[in-house]
């Protein structure tokens, strides 16, 4: 299309931010989940960071699509994510994002389709993108009795102190995390990011020490929109995995959200693959409700 424009920016300024945020909001309404994740949409509205640049993709005056590059991962290709609003749907805007993030990254992308629509499915397919990664949600009620957690001999669990727990949870979190391409790269910004969100709250990220040495931890969401909580991140020390923490603190987190927040259903992300995790989430009565798939160039 002749009136089609592209900027590739490594900072939004704040008015094209929040219009991105709203645009991302609109694809939501009409998709059932954004097209862009949580961190995605941190990176829109939290200044400029390294590795990461904005593709915005205007029709006419019309912010029409959008789309993500992060490139920190000295291994990994670089993450992309990109969404068209539900008005500009049907006029090759979505191809034209795709094949703009392709160029912009070398032809070495991995790319995620929220929800996995066969939109983007097919999508994927005419970019010459295979499947690469399945991150299923699972979702519980809450409205049946939750085991009593058991904790392993000589630890105790008390719930996160901001500023004071900071650098020893970046620690266990990235030890717990070393081969899990998001979560366990998360830097202090990424965590001040977090803790300035509404959502966050304390009293519902739990800590487990033997000792005076952090060995792992539960950290809940709320999802006010859904009216669900969520299983945010569990992660154990590597010298305690196996103990049976992770399921006492997963139970711990649980019932938080059962009894304190009062909440009828919490949901979780895990990879396809993890299989020790799925069956130990299958067992506590989670149920796969949706997937997230995740596309690479063949290079």
């Amino acid at each position: 299309m002749s009136d089609r424009r592209l900027d590739i920016l490594t900072e939004l300024p704040t008015d094209t931010a929040r219009a991105v945020l709203g645009l991302i909001a609109a694809a939501a309404a009409a998709d059932g989940q954004p097209a862009v994740s949580e961190q995605g949409r941190l990176h829109v509205r939290g200044g400029r960071r390294e590795g990461v640049r904005h593709l915005v993709l205007w029709s006419g005056d019309d912010l029409a699509g959008y789309g993500q590059i992060e490139d920190a991962d000295a291994v990994e290709a670089p993450a992309a994510e990109f969404v068209v609003h539900p008005g500009h749907r049907l006029h090759g805007h979505g191809r034209a994002l795709g094949d703009a993030l392709l160029a912009a990254t070398g032809r070495r992308m991995r790319v995620w389709a929220h929800g996995g629509h066969p939109a983007a499915r097919h999508l994927a397919v005419k970019l010459g993108l295979k499947l690469f990664r399945e991150l299923r949600q699972m979702r519980m009620p809450l409205d049946a009795a939750l085991p009593e957690p058991v904790l392993p001999a000589g630890v105790t669990v008390r719930t996160f102190r901001p500023g004071q727990d900071d650098a020893d949870w970046l620690a266990v979190n990235a030890a717990a995390f070393a081969h899990h391409p998001e979560q366990g790269s998360l830097t202090q910004r990424d965590l001040d990011d977090r803790k300035a969100e509404p959502w966050f709250d304390p009293a519902g990220f739990f800590l487990a020490f033997r000792g005076d040495t952090l060995a792992g931890f539960h950290w809940t969401k709320v999802h006010d929109d859904l009216g669900l909580g969520e299983v945010y991140a569990v992660g154990v020390a590597p010298a305690e995995q196996g103990s049976g923490l992770g399921r006492a603190l997963t139970t711990i987190g649980l019932r938080h959200l059962a009894a304190e927040r009062g909440l009828p259903g919490v949901l979780l992300y895990v990879d396809a693959d993890n299989s020790p995790a799925v069956a130990v989430y299958e067992r506590l009565g989670f149920t796969t409700y949706e997937v997230d798939l995740m596309f690479r160039t063949e290079s």
